[in-house]
């Protein structure tokens, strides 16, 4: 089903690709649920409101990945489509992280193509039987989708191939970009076929459905959303390459939790978001959350496991204690290295080789003990590169038989078929060591299979005639660039590429005594069946359910076209600022107070040019000239530029580097704050981050009269923060008996004189006015930065206190949509410029002496 509110979306990606047929609507229109479903064909709005009944009365997960996990067989005499649950598969065995009173749905592909007239009877089959959505995709949508864009671009990008060369990897196809889209569109329709949004959970695998998120997120922008990326995250360096990079990014950053395998992905992905949509993360109580329009998207790390009782239940069957029987036999008096990979270009199948051949050549005592089994599974892709790393790999086995073999004897045997489970078990519990040697790897979880095979059951133990009380050993080599190497911190580390390290590593993995095989082994173990795929399945959704609890506490609207699409989430009582409502408040007040910051408020933060505009300069001296109103540019800017800038303005008031400084109009003295007249930090300060600036390429030193402000702007982002961070440790060190405080800001750290603060200036001016019997009935603050939440502090503040007479009406306004203390927002500087147009139209007042002449002649009369 493809809804209408997506028109926009399918937009994007102009091209004849995208006018593929509907796919037809394989679930009638129930639930499995009591309640009534109205038609989401209807064209509904995308304000985040269910229209879907919510009464459910079992809780459901809502699985989504490119694969069902199950079997799918025609038979040959009926015709008939023959379905069967794979129990291999992950997406299956995670239900065992939830209680069984919770309801898991399914929705992707299956493995085989099923023909169009029978699609709607296997759909109703699927969901009946088991809990399964399938997405049918058009032959050619298929072809495009998984084997052009997934197959041929992301996966080998995500593993640090670059299309440098046409022989080297695929260059960016946008047809099959736009196949992926409408891939990701279709699975996203048939989510929203099933969805209660209001309480369903949807947890999305993978990198084939990373743009997923945005269509269903623009369909309920409240939506409970989980996303768990299976294969690495480049740096930074490789994934920028991608023509589609912000797309796919602004996808991710669509789910509420996004999942890692390890902390290098989680960080490489980070490093992306900071570098190419200037996002910042921080840590919330020991999880990483980033700030997106509002909404804080969580980032979790934690490494998939395994199924043990799937694993157990394998070496309990009779075929694998008979082979495991036959393998030891075979190999008696040798002792066996196994590898078990796919046939494919990252997994180091030929640089495994070719440390064995080292291995053998420098230790020749290990020549007719040793043998590499090397479990070939079938290749998942196809193509020139698959066929070159097979013919290598034949081409390296060969020479090393040829070599080292005889005739009762070959070093390294190729298994290059289909192999059952029961064989690969037999085969990892008989291995003396164990080695993935990939040169890029999602997780593999080859070594945690090895070492439950090497532990074995009672059942397996009784079926070979050992005691089930005896130790147990086992010895991995792991590649440091595959996603379980830190979780094995017993395993011997090694860089695949360093070939003769390799070797030497299965060497003392032979050689290494039984008792510290036996510890080694002792520590995976608990490991291993520890965080089995039970807890990381259960691991996930609690936190999933954590980082969903605040969704309906705020307000939450989308923005943004096509794949650009995101949803702002803010408090209850936090709103556009109207100029119609703000300047009804205006013409009904006699006396005004307004504060406005300058960098970022009535000029872009952006902007090259720093000084005001003449559109800023008039709408000031219009406001300024209105006998009814105080106004003030509170900034941090030094008071020779600000006095530059608006010399013109003859009754502005100013307050420079945060308030240190101030004047009431243009004709008065500048006051210097008597908070904090010692200034002699600035000699211990400056020293200190002229040192940074000197490491930091891209930073600068803006020295103040009573501040000094490092800047990094310009500096590498990841570097830049991190150097930030160091600086504002070292100087609090340093000033730690000295009046002056160091914050942090967008890019900068300042050090300025304790006490000093925009909420004084606030203050101040407020106080001032009721000391002069001009107390404030309406007071607006605008400002963008966290130096300006002091000021909207400051002002809710004063207005509570009793020497205020009566209580004001406040506009603290802050610029953005972000969380903040004003209870307004405009969206960028251009907005409040209009907004102060719009008061100075309100006002047109008489120029100030004329209004004063006026006033003496009629107390005169």
């Amino acid at each position: 089903m493809v809804s209408r509110s997506y028109a926009n979306l399918l937009d994007l990606a102009a091209g004849d690709l995208l006018d593929i047929p509907q796919t037809p609507r394989t679930l009638p229109r129930v639930m499995t649920v009591p309640g009534i479903i109205s038609d989401m064909d209807g064209g509904g709005g995308n304000d985040g409101d269910s229209d879907v009944s919510s009464s459910a009365c079992r809780e459901r997960k809502i699985v989504v990945a490119n694969m069902l996990p199950l079997q799918a067989k025609k038979d040959i005499e009926t015709g008939k489509w023959c379905f069967s649950l794979d129990e291999d598969s992950i997406l299956l065995q995670l239900k065992d992280g939830f209680s069984s009173d919770i309801e898991v749905i399914y929705v992707g592909s299956l493995k085989a193509e099923i023909d169009a007239s029978d699609q709607e009877e296997v759909a109703q089959r699927l969901l009946e039987d088991f809990n399964c959505v399938p997405t049918f995709l058009p032959h050619d949508l298929q072809k495009k989708f998984y084997l052009g864009f997934c197959k041929q671009q992301l996966w080998p990008l995500f593993h640090y191939m670059l299309p440098m060369c046409p022989d080297h990897g695929d260059r960016f196809d946008r047809l099959l970009w736009q196949a992926y889209v409408s891939a990701n569109k279709i699975f996203a329709d048939k989510v929203m076929e099933i969805i209660n949004p209001d309480d369903d959970f949807v947890w999305v695998h993978d990198y084939h459905l990373m743009v997923l998120p945005t269509f269903l997120r623009k369909r309920y922008n409240r939506v409970k959303l989980g996303f768990f990326l299976h294969s690495p995250f480049p740096s930074s360096e490789i994934y920028r390459t991608l023509p589609v990079r912000d797309e796919i990014l602004r996808g991710l950053l669509n789910s509420d939790l996004i999942g890692f395998h390890t902390f290098d992905y989680a960080r490489h992905f980070l490093s992306c978001c900071s570098r190419m949509l200037g996002l910042d993360y921080e840590s919330k109580r020991g999880h990483i959350g980033l700030d997106y329009f509002g909404r804080t998207v969580f980032i979790k790390i934690l490494p998939v496991g395994i199924h043990m009782g799937r694993l157990e239940s394998v070496l309990n069957l009779p075929s694998t204690s008979s082979k495991m029987k036959e393998i030891q036999e075979e190999f008696k008096g040798r002792k066996v290295i196994l590898g078990v990979d796919d046939m494919d270009i990252f997994k180091g199948i030929s640089l495994k080789l070719l440390a064995v051949e080292q291995l053998l050549r420098q230790n020749q005592e290990l020549q007719g003990k040793v043998v590499l089994v090397q479990i070939v599974n079938p290749a998942r892709g196809s193509g020139k590169d698959v066929q070159e790393a097979k013919k290598e790999t034949y081409l390296i086995a060969r020479r090393i038989n040829n070599t080292y073999g005889s005739h009762h004897y070959q070093p390294v045997i190729l298994i290059d078929r289909p192999v059952p489970r029961f064989e690969k078990s037999a085969y990892y519990a008989a291995a003396e060591c164990c080695i993935v040697n990939a040169v890029r790897d999602g997780m593999n979880l080859v070594p945690y299979k090895y070492i439950v095979c090497r532990q074995g059951t009672p059942k397996l133990d009784e079926a070979l005639g050992r005691k089930s009380e005896s130790s147990r050993t086992s010895m991995l080599v792991v590649s440091e660039f595959v996603g379980c190497s830190p979780s094995l911190s017993g395993a011997i580390r090694v860089n695949p590429w360093d070939v003769d390290a390799v070797a030497d590593a299965l060497n003392s993995a032979l050689t290494m005594s039984d008792s510290e095989k036996q510890l080694r082994h002792e520590k995976h173990y608990r490991y291993v069946s520890s965080h089995d795929v039970a807890y990381w399945a259960r691991s996930f959704m609690q936190d999933l359910e954590r980082a969903c609890k605040d969704h309906y506490t705020k307000r939450c609207w989308g923005i943004g076209l096509g794949l650009g699409f995101r949803v702002v989430s803010l408090s209850p009582g936090f709103r556009k600022l109207s100029i119609d409502h703000i300047v009804s408040a205006y013409k009904r007040t006699n006396r005004r107070a307004i504060l406005l910051d300058y960098d970022g408020t009535v000029v872009p933060q952006s902007s090259i040019v720093e000084t005001p505009s003449p559109e800023v300069i008039s709408v000031l001296n219009t406001l300024c000239n209105d006998p009814k109103n105080t106004v003030f540019i509170v900034s941090g800017r030094g008071r020779d530029s600000l006095g530059n800038w608006f010399d013109s303005c003859k009754m502005l008031g100013l307050a420079a580097e945060h308030g240190y400084f101030l004047r009431w109009s243009r004709d008065s003295e500048w006051e210097a704050s008597h908070l904090s007249a010692d200034l002699d930090w600035k000699k211990i300060v400056e020293p200190v981050m002229r040192l940074y600036t000197e490491a930091t390429d891209g930073s600068n030193i803006e020295i103040k009269e009573s501040a000094l402000v490092w800047h990094h702007q310009d500096a590498d982002p990841d570097f830049g923060s991190c150097q930030a961070k160091e600086l504002l440790d070292h100087l609090e060190s340093v000033l730690a008996n000295e009046p002056a405080v160091v914050s942090r800001g967008q890019h900068i750290v300042e050090v300025k004189p304790q006490g000093i603060s925009k909420g004084l200036v606030a203050e101040k001016v407020l106080l001032t006015m009721v000391n002069d019997g001009n107390p404030p009935d309406f007071v607006m603050c605008i400002g963008d930065d966290r130096s300006d939440e002091d000021m909207f502090e400051s002002i809710l503040r004063s207005v509570s206190c009793p020497s205020m007479p009566v209580t004001p009406e406040i506009f603290a306004c802050t610029v953005g949509r972000k969380p903040s203390k004003a209870k307004y927002y405009l969206d960028d500087a251009a907005d409040v410029v209009k907004l102060l147009q719009g008061l100075a139209t309100a006002s047109n007042p008489k120029p100030r002496h004329l209004a004063q002449f006026q006033v003496s002649f009629e107390s005169t009369v």
